[in-house]
């Protein structure tokens, strides 16, 4: 009798309106689980303090372009006006590696990973309220003030979407809101999968 069983990695999707405050989440999570964080692939510019490679993988429409004709992109979004992907190829390899992977992208881009990988985790990251997010962003001071009305007026539309996803969390005291990020992803990686479940029927052959 087979008696052991190693899972590939679980994909776990982090997603939300700008200003909920997901990538500081993601980077609390990862101190205490072992995961790794995608890095996506944008056609936006770079932000103060920003690195090519670390934050994002900065590139020009044309390279875009490119990396989704050749099927390089898990998947990929516009999103206030550039585009936004995941690197399919890094991705694979990391899952068949058995790490766990956060992508944290938007909500589009979040439903196609859905729809490509159902078995894919997916979270979405609320704020306490809009006034509350339209401060948040207003006082990061990095956009102009028709880029925060766009993101305002799509965050509307975005948080109708929060019946596709598999739990949410509300970020207005970060602390307990990356306690409620973790528990989720202890419960899921203590989840049986199906795959696991023929074993049950090896064990009472076995006895």
């Amino acid at each position: 009798m087979n008696n052991t069983y190693q899972a590939d990695g679980k994909l776990f999707v982090i997603s939300g309106p700008s200003g909920t405050g997901k990538g500081s989440i993601c980077k609390e999570v990862i101190k205490d689980h072992r995961v790794d964080i995608s890095i996506s692939m944008t056609t936006r510019s770079p932000r103060k303090g920003e690195v090519n490679g670390k934050d994002y993988f900065f590139v020009t429409k044309d390279e875009f372009n490119n990396n989704i004709k050749k099927g390089n992109l898990l998947e990929y979004a516009e999103v206030y006006d550039n585009m936004y992907g995941t690197p399919k190829d890094t991705v694979m390899k990391k899952l068949a590696q058995k790490r766990n992977i956060i992508l944290e992208i938007d909500i589009q881009g979040g439903l196609q990973v859905k729809e490509a990988f159902p078995d894919s985790i997916l979270i979405f990251i609320l704020p306490p309220s809009y006034s509350e997010l339209n401060r948040r962003i207003k006082d990061r001071g990095t956009d102009s003030e028709e880029v925060i009305r766009k993101r305002m007026a799509q965050t509307a539309n975005e948080i109708k979407l929060i019946g596709e996803y598999d739990y949410y969390v509300v970020n207005n005291d970060f602390d307990e809101a990356v306690r409620d990020v973790k528990s989720i992803f202890t419960a899921e990686n203590s989840r049986v999968p199906e795959r696991v479940k023929p074993l049950i029927k090896e064990y009472e052959e076995a006895n």
